[in-house]
Parts: C-alpha cells; structure tokens; sequence
C-alpha cells in the first residue's frame, strides 16, 4: 500500500443537472457531452477545486446500451475523445498540484446485469473506448462491473496501452449483504475478486455504486487476500447514495431518491471507517456531490 490518502471525484450526473445539463434517457450523462460540453467541463474543475486527486472522464454513458449502436458507430469516438479532452483540460489547468485524469470503461451490456455479459463482443466495444481515450488519460478505470470476467475483458482491452489500471466493483448491498461474505452483483465473492486482483497486474482495486454499509467488509477481505498474497494494491472505495428503495436500480437509470443521513458529514463518517480499514483511494459515486467530496479532501487528507 502507498500509505496515501488520495481523493476520487464523486458522482457526475447530479452535478450536471445542478449547472444546468439537461439529462434523459435513453442518452443520459452522455447528452451532457452532446449538448452542454462546457457544463461537463466545469464539473469536473469543481470536484479538482473541492479536492479531488483524480477525476473519471464522463464516458461512462457512451456505449450502445445508452447512445444506441448506430450512434455509438457514427458519433462514439468523437464524444468518447471529448470526454477525455473535457477531463485533460480541466486536470492540467491546475498548476498548483498534479491531477489524474481516470478514463472511465464501464459495463458495456448494462450496469449491474452481469447476466448480459457477452465476452464474444464485448472487445468490439472496449477498443473503441481505449482507443478514443487513450491520448488523454493517465490511469485506466474499469468501474461499476459485476463479476470478474468483466474486469478480465477490461485488462485485456488495455494491456496494450501501458498505463496504470484500476479495477472497481460493485458490491451485492441488498437485504441480508451485511450479514453474508461480500460478494460481487454476480454472486461471486469479494475473496474470489481480490485473488484474481492478485494475479492481474493491476495497480489497484476499487468498490464503487453501493451502499455505504457494505464497502467496509470488502475493504478488510481484500486487503486480508492482498497480504495472503504478498502483492501491494491499493485499494478504493467510492459508494452511492441511493435510498433502499433504489438501490438495485441500474446506475445511470434516473435520478433516484437520494439518502439524507449522508449529507453533511454522514458520508464522510462511513470513509473514515474505510480508511481504517485500508483503503488509500476515496470518492463518491452517484448521488455523492462536490460539497461531500470537499469534507473527504480537509478531514481524510489531515
């Protein structure tokens, strides 16, 4: 482990909207790109003023399952490129402190339906990704995923690049997680992910779009796997804010109902806990904002 605290940007689609994006389905956060590139921009110079050590370009939404298959062909690159260019630009504007630039690969069958997963297809779709972002990124970040041949196809797709990547998973956070093993939205276990962590390279291991309950048992049980196995990974954690109600809904399906209790410092008492328990990289996913992200960056860095 490296021992230091780095701060993650937090959640993309709420900060849009409150500087005016207009976000709808099917497009979602990649209408932003499409219609308001200016507004992206600023969210992501408002998270590196809040503190934010390293921001995720908004590509998340450019794969077929959001912008369509003829579009992701027709127009995918371009906005793909913008979305790293966006990021750059708003990271090197920042002269007093270097700023990572995260590219962003997410699920491209659907976020949390591992049952989609096409492994016959899914490198179509990735390389177009890396491909597109590539000249703006330092670190790659495969982030939201469900099951471990995901992350995989994510390793495979940039191998080639030689930069940095990072793996991030989302967690099962329904009724009875807390009192089960962790465990991935496939039902794998959060041992098996780490172990294959482990083996892959990869420079650190994350656990994103979950309930803050959740993230801390997967923190120990990874970092316990990393010890076993005698390799230094950091290790990450950036969990949502969704209401109980909304919490199996897919990333990026609306504008759900977000907790209250994680206001103020709520969400920054779950990541003190975290950092306790190992964790190196800290941020916010959706429905974590720029004030949050702001309290991680005076309290966690201190």
């Amino acid at each position: 482990m490296t021992g230091t605290i780095r701060i993650l940007d937090g959640g993309m689609s709420r900060e849009l909207t409150r500087l005016g994006a207009k976000l709808v389905q099917p497009e979602w956060s990649a209408l932003a790109l499409m219609e308001s590139p200016e507004i992206v921009r600023q969210v992501h110079a408002e998270f590196i003023d809040a503190g934010s050590d390293a921001i995720t370009t908004n590509s998340y939404a450019l794969v077929p399952f959001h912008i369509g298959e003829d579009r992701f062909r027709e127009q995918g690159p371009a906005l793909i490129a913008l979305s790293g260019k966006l990021a750059r630009e708003a990271a090197d504007a920042r002269s007093d402190r270097k700023v990572l630039v995260c590219g962003s690969l997410p699920p491209i069958f659907g976020s949390y339906e591992p049952e989609n997963f096409d492994p016959s297809r899914v490198q179509d779709y990735l390389s177009v990704l890396v491909e597109n972002l590539s000249p703006s990124i330092d670190v790659w970040l495969g982030e939201t995923l469900s099951l471990i041949a995901e992350a995989d196809a994510v390793r495979s797709a940039v191998q080639a690049t030689g930069k940095p990547l990072w793996i991030s998973f989302t967690l099962k956070d329904g009724p009875g997680a807390l009192a089960s093993e962790p465990a991935l939205r496939s039902g794998e276990t959060v041992a098996e992910a780490a172990a294959w962590a482990a083996k892959s390279g990869i420079q650190a291991l994350l656990f994103n779009c979950s309930k803050p309950e959740v993230m801390q048992a997967a923190i120990s049980t990874a970092a316990a796997e990393f010890r076993k196995s005698g390799v230094k990974i950091d290790i990450g954690v950036y969990a949502n804010a969704f209401e109980d109600e909304t919490a199996e809904e897919k990333a990026n399906e609306g504008l759900s109902d977000m907790r209250a209790e994680l206001n103020g410092d709520g969400y920054l008492r779950f990541a003190r806990n975290w950092v306790a328990a190992g964790a190196t990289l800290v941020g916010g996913c959706c429905g974590i904002g720029v004030e949050q992200i702001g309290r991680l960056a005076t309290d966690l860095k201190d």
